[in-house]
């Protein structure tokens, strides 16, 4: 580490070149500060979230958000950060959380399915009644609590999407049976 001059005693940290925030790369915490920092009206959500939540099966690298701005994707030395675009009116359904002084927003597992789905394009097979979106895209939706569950049912009944109830329709009568 090298001694800072402003603040003797302190020791500056840098990462590739630059003084920073004292974190590891890896660190999930720290890669959602990075995210806040580069685009700062945005939440943590999708692959990412439903990943850390053991939701989504196949293992994803970039960091994705949500933001209200136009879709962008951003490649630095400490990954790859995809921010989706979504209407004003769903931007919401994230908690605010902080790391070193830095804000970030990320959303609940409910909300990242929510978002997840609304910005995916269906399988055709979707639309036979007799298969199983979830096991389609490969979600593990068995031990979603019932709790996320209805919070999902929520953001979709508020949405009015046609689509996205069909999505619940599907959840409920193949891995929910309600």
């Amino acid at each position: 580490m090298v001694q800072s001059r402003q603040y003797p005693g302190v020791e500056k940290r840098h990462v590739h070149g630059g003084p920073f925030l004292p974190a590891p790369q890896r660190d999930p915490v720290f890669t959602a500060a990075i995210s806040a920092i580069l685009v700062p009206h945005s939440y943590l959500s999708l692959e990412f979230v439903l990943q850390r939540h053991g939701i989504l099966t196949d293992i994803t690298y970039p960091i994705t958000a949500i933001t209200t701005k136009n879709t962008r994707r951003i490649v630095n030395r400490l990954g790859t950060f995809w921010y989706r675009s979504i209407r004003p009116d769903l931007y919401r359904g994230f908690v605010i959380s902080e790391y070193h002084g830095i804000h970030f927003a990320q959303a609940s597992s409910a909300k990242a399915l929510f978002d997840y789905l609304y910005l995916r394009k269906l399988p055709p097979a979707f639309h036979s009644w007799n298969i199983s979106l979830a096991e389609e895209l490969r979600l593990n939706l068995d031990d979603f609590p019932e709790a996320d569950r209805e919070e999902f049912a929520r953001y979709i009944e508020s949405s009015e999407i046609r689509k996205m109830k069909l999505i619940l329709e599907n959840f409920r009568s193949t891995v929910w049976r309600l």
